[in-house]
């Protein structure tokens, strides 16, 4: 591992709540990182399971625990950014994982580019058991992404960024109004501000999930409507023209969110509002072969059996993988 004490110091911040199931391999892939950070600071939202304890049987000098009545994954961020020593700030989630090299990659990035405040990777998507399910957008923005990211958030979710924390301090970090879309907003107000580089290639494991706040689709489209309007207030007047067209993509996003992680009849039933939402607001759609890929997803969830369905999607995937091609009618790949 590098020298902690000659290079730039990062503290890694982990919201946990209820954890106890995975958060010990997390710590276990932050003790593998080859840039060793300077703390591994856990903020314990209140947990009533045994995540304390399996924290405090992890033989780690760096690792710090503390605890807090429930308070929501926002607060804890914030909470973890007040008590935190590192130049460079780094959030996980308890339940994904990085690769040995994330932290070094994304920090050498940032020092190529001094301009530059947010590092990102690119996202694989697993399992409950750790197992590959997909590879997640594979984009390459740099510099002003603020546009880029009003489409889409192709950041992904909160394990990925190592940001300067004199940037997010200067955002005002997480805002706890916003679950569970408070990840995108903090990027979009960072990316108003400063510029972003990437580190092509996947760095974040993350784990899907029917139990994860996103997986709400319901409350996530209320989130969004707000952390669009909110964009949308302060963007420059070259950005409004595009708002719609911002819309119909949210839309898209949500559609595939609905059939993320699983799916029954009611949310296949508000993925087909989403679906129709998303081309009312960007009609252009409607020329794309893809969206109707999405559909047919949509449809088969509707009128098959949920095993004969799980079959189908085993012997021919690459229709099914919905959020490439939400990405790929995104931007135009």
């Amino acid at each position: 591992m590098t020298d902690a004490s000659r290079s730039p110091l990062i503290s890694i911040i982990i919201p946990v709540y209820n954890g106890a199931a995975t958060i010990g391999e997390t710590i276990v892939s932050l003790q593998q990182q080859t840039h060793s950070p300077l703390e591994i600071l856990v903020i314990d939202d209140g947990s009533t399971d045994d995540t304390v304890a399996v924290l405090q049987a992890i033989a780690e000098p760096r690792l710090r625990v503390v605890s807090y009545a429930n308070a929501g994954q926002a607060v804890s961020r914030n909470r973890g950014l007040e008590l935190a020593r590192g130049e460079y700030i780094s959030f996980i989630d308890a339940d994904d994982l990085w690769t040995p090299d994330k932290l070094a990659d994304q920090l050498a990035a940032l020092m190529a580019q001094p301009r530059a405040a947010v590092a990102y990777s690119w996202t694989d998507h697993i399992d409950q058991n750790r197992q590959f399910l997909r590879h997640g957008p594979q984009l390459c923005f740099e510099g002003d992404v603020f546009r880029k990211l009003l489409y889409s958030d192709f950041i992904g979710s909160g394990s990925n960024i190592l940001v300067r924390r004199s940037a997010i301090v200067e955002v005002g970090g997480f805002d706890p109004s916003l679950p569970p879309a408070e990840d995108w907003d903090c990027w979009l107000r960072l990316a108003q501000r400063f510029e972003f580089v990437v580190v092509p290639k996947p760095q974040i494991l993350y784990r899907v999930s029917s139990q994860s706040s996103s997986f709400n689709v319901w409350r996530m489209e209320r989130s969004s409507l707000r952390t669009i309007a909110r964009a949308f207030a302060t963007a420059p007047a070259s950005a409004q023209p595009i708002r719609r067209i911002c819309l119909g993509h949210r839309y898209k996003y949500l559609t595939y969110k609905t059939i993320d992680a699983g799916c029954d009849r009611r949310r296949a039933l508000t993925g087909v509002r989403y679906w129709l939402l998303a081309l009312w607001y960007d009609p252009t759609l409607l020329r794309r072969r893809v969206i109707w890929k999405v559909a047919l997803k949509i449809l088969a969830i509707l009128l098959l059996p949920q095993m004969p369905l799980q079959r189908l999607m085993r012997r021919y995937p690459k229709p099914f993988d919905t959020e490439s091609l939400l990405y790929r009618i995104t931007f135009g790949d």
